[in-house]
């Protein structure tokens, strides 16, 4: 055996050749077109492979795929529609004809198999003889699943071939160092998480709940979800993933987690596969009323209605790539027809399953044969469909954006070219590393006014349509637009409903609820749980003095100086100013009682005048005693200057008017007192005290007494007079208007001076209570004064501790109390006798008990 190797290793030096053998065996495309320069594609016209387990005892064979999948041949026939328009258009490469090599394939496994054939070539030997021709693809369109296209891009990129995908949307191809070839003309995964987490956002879905494919389109399409919907501040209550083919224990895990979970809304980043599993179980165990958001890889997919559980994806949100029209390709999808492509085995089985009917030279014979004059021009299915061309027209733009950058590689001038000192591309030998260098540069405008470009990534423009998936009359399900989103717009712009009404999942009627806690009006602020998402708060009302005007406030705003909350706490109103006023039930009783005072001491005067020379009022020294009435009058109506509003004339008119007149009032007190005292020591042999303290020296008392008081209150407002004072402190729910003392010395000397008098007029009036007479008047005074003072030394702490408006109701009080007992009790006896009793107003009577001797007052 050594030697046959030895021989047969020297009859090929001998030949000179260089030759170039494929191991295995060469799979050949389903579709088929010779050209100048051939596009490859990659596509799934079925799904779902046996579950073969290779034990590498044989060469493994390539798995048989089970299920149609119509949308993938549709894909594929609008690649062969877009190269055969283009070779017919006179403008676009002009004398070169683009073929194509289409792969019909399933499974990760045997998709990377097709993807090495389109880079390898067909022959099963290649030698110098007959390596005249490129047998390898200028680009690859393909394929519509992120993971198998993720598997294609690592390998294929090593060669720098290009690969446009029509739907891969993982955000892991954005890696330019792992798939430095890798283009798409639909959005990456990371635009369509910021629009789905706007659109939960949108909607006021802060609770929610995640699934994804256990794959890298799954995986890190909900990573990139998550991230960007707590960025706008929604929580995610759980996040799992399962796959397909996964053990069942993981599907029943997700079930009874979603039936624990109290959000009603979910997002779904999977594929058509996956999620027909999980609702088919949800279906099964009676699990419905909830919101779905899906990814754009099932949220239109017409296989969905296949699922027994489909009725629960009614209502489901999600985004997908926008609509357009393609002129011609509905033609061109009616006149498919087997004899276009001999060689298809997919072709023919899909014939024979939309006629019901078997050709020639298959292994159908339960069917009957076909006619011959079949025809989809009159067939109305999935397959001739055209009015929501989305990833269809992923398909076109990505044949088209190769096209376009071959074009611009065979028109490039000398010198202008792309590469080192300007140069071209040979046409007759193209590399692919020069069409990917003008396939990362292609821009142009598609007939329906779309702008074609990719970024430095790879991606295109991220533009979506929301649509909303609803029952047909016929049973199926479709998607209506009823939003849009636009990566290139202001995000403030990005997402955008229109007036299409929305249907709702779970049969609401109007847009479902998720939230851990429910809102928090205004008037409180939110306090979040111990130990849980920033979504799941309490609402804790402002504390006393601050507002929260807005929904969901972190923090209460605290109000002005001059304001308080409302009831509500939800708005700063101005606080109520108040002040003791007439309006009010104790600012009347006061007034009434100060013009009450005023009224009796008007008619104690009339008494005395109309009796001022009986023996009485005539020994009680009239002069002083109308004096003395006419300063109660004085006192009970400079009470009324503490009601009402103050001002800088009432503030300084109030305290100054009652230190006077009571000072008045007390020094005629005082002057009767000492009258008192002298008459009786006038009374005692050789004394000539009267002549000292006559008329004319009580009246110089009185009003020495009273300037003293006068000249305090002149220092007083000189110095720091009374001024009106919004005082905030005692209460913060309102504003107390008062006057404030100014000098707190003023004040106190004011009525120091007035307590000064009024102690010395008791000392001297209770030293006269037992002077002999029938009607003494220093026990009336004694006892006037004892009244006067009990009231002035209550008042002090009962006025300092009174808050607001009723220290000054404390003040009237004071003053009415002490004006009244003086009026009371040294009037009211002589009023009683004069009235009552005018047979004791006689002098006989008064000097009944006393010398003989004459006392003149």
């Amino acid at each position: 055996m050594p030697l046959l190797k030895l021989v047969f290793l020297v009859l090929i030096m001998r030949r000179g050749d260089s030759v170039c053998r494929l191991l295995g065996w060469a799979e050949p495309p389903e579709l088929y077109q010779d050209g100048n320069l051939i596009l490859g594609g990659i596509f799934s016209f079925r799904t779902g492979q046996d579950g073969v387990i290779n034990t590498f005892q044989e060469v493994p064979q390539v798995r048989k795929c089970k299920n149609f999948n119509v949308r993938e041949f549709k894909f594929a026939q609008t690649m062969i529609f877009a190269i055969n328009e283009i070779n017919r258009n006179p403008e676009m490469l002009p004398d070169v004809k683009l073929g194509y090599k289409i792969y019909d394939t399933c499974g990760t496994m045997d998709i990377l198999r097709a993807a090495l054939a389109l880079m390898s070539g067909q022959k099963r030997e290649i030698s110098e003889n007959n390596c005249t021709e490129r047998d390898t693809v200028q680009a690859i369109i393909g394929h519509s699943g992120s993971r198998p296209t993720i598997a294609i891009a690592q390998i294929v990129g090593r060669f720098h071939i290009p690969v446009v995908s029509h739907f891969a949307t993982c955000a892991c191809l954005n890696n330019r160092k792992e798939y430095p070839t890798f283009f798409r003309t639909i959005p990456s995964d990371l635009y369509q998480s910021k629009a789905l987490a706007q659109l939960v956002k949108h909607f006021g879905w802060t609770w929610i709940g995640a699934i994804a494919v256990e794959n890298e389109y799954g995986l890190n399409g909900m990573a990139a979800f998550i991230h960007a919907a707590q960025e706008n501040g929604v929580c995610i209550e759980y996040s799992e993933s399962f796959s397909q083919t996964g053990p069942a224990h993981r599907l029943q895990r997700i079930v009874e987690t979603i039936k624990q979970s109290t959000s009603t809304v979910i997002m779904a980043f999977m594929s058509h596969r996956e999620i027909k599993v999980l609702s088919t179980e949800l279906y099964k165990q009676n699990i419905t009323g909830l919101q779905w958001v899906g990814s754009d890889a099932w949220i239109t997919d017409h296989s969905l209605t296949d699922s027994q559980g489909h009725s629960i994806l009614v209502g489901s949100l999600g985004f997908t790539v926008t609509r357009a029209q393609i002129p011609g390709l509905d033609k061109h999808l009616r006149e498919v027809h087997p004899s276009q492509f001999p060689d298809s085995q997919f072709v023919k089985d899909f014939w024979e399953d939309v006629f019901d009917c078997s050709l020639k030279g298959t292994a159908e014979v339960q069917r009957k044969k076909c006619s011959g004059f079949e025809s989809l021009q009159d067939i109305e299915s999935q397959f001739t469909d055209v009015s929501a061309l989305r990833f269809t027209n992923n398909v076109y733009k990505s044949v088209y954006a190769v096209a376009h950058a071959l074009h611009k590689l065979f028109k490039c001038e000398d010198d202008q070219g792309p590469f080192s000192s300007g140069g071209c591309a040979d046409t007759k030998h193209i590399q692919q590393w020069q069409v990917l260098q003008y396939l990362s540069t292609v821009n142009f405008t598609t007939k329906e006014g779309e702008q074609i470009y990719f970024d430095s990534n790879g991606d295109s423009p991220a533009r979506y349509e929301l649509v909303n998936l609803r029952r047909t009359n016929r049973g199926t399900m479709e998607g209506v637009t009823v939003g849009f989103y636009d990566a290139s717009l202001a995000e403030s712009h990005q997402f955008i409903m229109n007036n299409v009404s929305v249907v709702w999942g779970g049969g609401q009627t109007k847009v479902p609820v998720s939230v851990c806690s429910e809102s928090c009006p205004s008037g409180t602020h939110m306090a979040l749980q111990k130990g849980k998402p920033i979504c799941c708060y309490d609402c804790v009302p402002c504390p006393s003095g601050e507002i929260s005007n807005l929904t969901n406030s972190i923090h209460c705003m605290k109000c002005p100086m001059e304001y308080w909350p409302n009831t509500h706490r939800d708005a700063c109103v101005p606080k109520t100013i108040e002040f003791l006023a007439y309006g009010e039930i104790m600012g009347s009783l006061l007034a009434l009682f100060s013009l009450l005072g005023v009224f009796l001491t008007v008619i104690t005067t009339l008494v005395f005048y109309c009796h001022k020379e009986t023996p009485l009022v005539r020994a009680n020294n009239s002069e002083l005693s109308f004096l003395l009435l006419f300063s109660l009058s004085l006192c009970f109506l400079c009470s009324l200057t503490f009601i009402g509003r103050p001002s800088e004339w009432s503030c300084m008119l109030r305290h100054t008017v009652f230190g006077i007149t009571f000072v008045l009032c007390i020094s005629c007190v005082l002057g009767k007192t000492i009258v008192v005292l002298m008459a009786f020591r006038a009374t005692l042999p050789g004394s000539n005290v009267m002549k000292w303290f006559g008329p004319a020296q009580q009246r110089l008392s009185v009003l020495a007494f009273t300037l003293i008081q006068v000249l305090i209150c002149i220092v007083w407002l000189t110095i720091n007079p009374p001024f009106p004072f919004k005082n905030f402190l005692h209460f913060k729910e309102k504003i107390i208007f008062e006057c404030a003392l100014g000098s707190a010395i003023g004040f106190w000397a004011v009525l120091g001076y007035i307590a000064l008098l009024a102690m010395l007029c008791f000392i001297l009036a209770f030293l006269a209570r037992k002077l002999p007479d029938n009607f003494n008047e220093a026990k009336f005074i004694t006892f006037s004064m004892l009244i006067f003072c009990a009231v002035w030394i209550t008042f002090i702490p009962a006025y300092v501790s009174s808050p607001g408006k009723f220290s000054v109701a404390v003040e009237i009080f004071a003053i009415l109390a002490s004006s009244y007992g003086l009026l009371f009790c040294i009037f009211l006896p002589k009023c009683y006798i004069i009235l009552l009793k005018p047979e004791q107003n006689t002098k006989k009577h008064l000097m009944g008990k006393t010398s003989n001797n004459d006392i003149n007052y």
